[in-house]
């Protein structure tokens, strides 16, 4: 393994740009909780195991047309958890590491959190290829408007998963809101957004030499990120506690997770200087 880490410094020394690619193993160490299989999504949310609702089901714009105060229990329950957790010292990491390279960084998360913007890093970088809990728009789609959820404070029954707070509301219609997410079984998801950050992201790849992709807790179940990290011209380490092998990348797979595997990469950097 300590190998493993100088290969990782030795690459990320030779780029001039580094494009960060996040899963959901990216919060575990923030304290986030692990959505991977029913039980573990259950653990998390026990009133939706006792009724058997599944993740995908809860997650889509069908529980906000049937059951919208459940739905809002949900995203709400999120939306106050993300707002206080505090983004660990892996992401200083990767945005010092970054800094130190001409053209800088880009990140690209499935994730919906937020924590990278609260980490420091530049928001007209970041590409939140699922969108953002962060942002809203209108259930209905009355319009295409996407806004920001700061001012909505929900109140939830966290032990049934239950909006008790008013709707979040659309300024144009007067309907209820949703999260700009991209859910399961969604065709009414505004991309707009994500769009402009992904054609800042390909505008920024242009630029780049000597690209490094660093991977982090990204899986195979939703692979959208993994696909990414495979598909630019440039070297990836892959951090992954339990599915690091690199596919058809060229770099280096690293099994562990996020935080430790990051430490010590600059830990071996450090003494390097």
């Amino acid at each position: 393994m300590p190998a493993d880490f100088a290969r990782c410094a030795r690459l990320i020394d030779q780029a001039d740009g580094l494009l960060i690619t996040a899963g959901a193993g990216m919060g575990i160490d923030s304290g986030l909780p692990d959505f991977r299989g029913p039980q573990g999504f259950w653990g998390v949310y026990p009133a939706l195991g006792r009724a058997r609702i599944r993740f995908e089901s809860i997650a889509s714009p069908a529980a906000f047309a049937s059951q919208p105060r459940l739905a809002w229990g949900f995203y709400g329950h999120r939306l106050n958890l993300y707002r206080r957790t505090v983004p660990h010292d892996g992401f200083r990491i990767l945005r010092e590491l970054g800094e130190r390279m001409e053209n800088g960084c880009f990140v690209f998360t499935s994730n919906v959190d937020g924590q990278f913007q609260k980490a420091g890093f530049d928001d007209s970088r970041i590409n939140e290829c699922h969108g953002s809990i962060h942002h809203l728009q209108c259930v209905d789609g009355c319009c295409e408007d996407i806004w920001p959820a700061d001012d909505y404070v929900p109140e939830v029954d966290e032990e049934n998963c239950l909006l008790e707070s008013d709707f979040p509301v659309c300024p144009r219609c007067g309907g209820m809101a949703r999260p700009n997410i991209l859910m399961f079984g969604d065709w009414g998801w505004l991309e707009s957004r994500t769009a402009g950050q992904d054609a800042r992201m390909r505008s920024w790849l242009r630029q780049v030499e000597r690209l490094v992709v660093v991977e982090v807790g990204a899986g195979t179940s939703i692979p959208t990120v993994r696909m990414m990290g495979e598909s630019v011209r440039g070297q990836l380490i892959r951090i992954n506690p339990t599915e690091p092998e690199l596919g058809r990348a060229t770099g280096v797979s690293v099994a562990c997770g996020g935080l430790e595997a990051l430490s010590s990469i600059a830990a071996v950097r450090d003494r390097h200087e």
